[in-house]
């Protein structure tokens, strides 16, 4: 699903005009930025919770080359699905496991 495709959905959900969905969702994705910039995390229950992870500077190899380079330290965006996210998307693979496991 594209953001046009997640836009369309959410109007006909909310029973919103495109515009206004649009609106809804550029909003939604402005203040999780916003958050996140700040270093928050951004908590949504049922859902996930949107994150900042510090990496540490490390060392890499290039693969053309094999020369060794300094990859710098830096924050990177992480989610972490929360149980109804994970339910939802597990929910035909229950059974099959089950199924598995009777054999």
């Amino acid at each position: 699903m594209n953001k046009n495709e997640l836009v369309a959905a959410v109007a006909d959900k909310s029973k919103l005009s495109k515009q206004d969905a649009t609106t809804a969702v550029d909003a939604v994705f402005d203040a999780l930025q916003d958050a996140m910039a700040k270093g928050d995390d951004v908590r949504l229950v049922g859902f996930g919770t949107f994150s900042v992870s510090h990496r540490a500077a490390s060392k890499g190899r290039n693969p053309s080359t094999g020369a060794e380079v300094d990859i710098p330290a830096r924050n990177v965006a992480k989610f972490t699905p929360g149980k109804g996210l994970k339910d939802a998307v597990n929910v035909e693979a229950a059974p099959k496991a089950k199924a598995a496991k009777a054999k």
